[in-house]
């Protein structure tokens, strides 16, 4: 991915209760900050979404788009987001690694090209917000969800 963000955190729950909540589309607006309402167009086989629209706070003004989504089975969830007229380009993805020393590192990659005028450096510090955010929710949230199992 040419441009955008990267980053990790290190998570303590198994990595399929990370990857369950990352992919919990409809669950987003409980513990993914700035997700206004989610709606699951379309699912895969497993009930993973492939297609869904999202409304969310951005920094300037609300945002609305459609994410299409593809899987590397619990490895890798990757999302491009379809033309429209808050997004001209969003591509991003989660990748999730297990550590030997138990947890996982979970790496957030996004790009965003919004369809209104945005300063490349306003751009460019909303998406490390939006990263950073995204990440400390999912943490949470896995870490929640993984010491209820216990």
């Amino acid at each position: 991915m040419a441009e955008g963000t990267v980053k990790t955190i290190q998570i303590d729950a198994p990595a399929e209760v990370i990857f369950d909540v990352a992919a919990d589309v409809a669950r987003f607006p409980e513990w993914a900050t700035g997700v206004r309402e989610t709606e699951v167009l379309e699912a895969n086989e497993d009930g993973y979404p492939i297609r869904a629209h999202l409304v969310v706070n951005g920094i300037i003004r609300t945002i609305s788009y459609i994410l299409n989504y593809t899987y590397d089975g619990i490895a890798r969830i990757e999302w491009v987001a379809e033309p429209g007229e808050d997004i001209i380009e969003m591509v991003g993805r989660y990748e999730f690694y297990e550590l030997d020393e138990g947890g996982v590192e979970v790496v957030y990659a996004l790009k965003v090209a919004p369809n209104f005028i945005v300063p490349g450096m306003l751009r460019r510090q909303a998406e490390k917000q939006i990263v950073s955010t995204a990440l400390r929710g999912l943490r949470d949230r896995a870490e929640e969800l993984a010491a209820a199992e216990e």
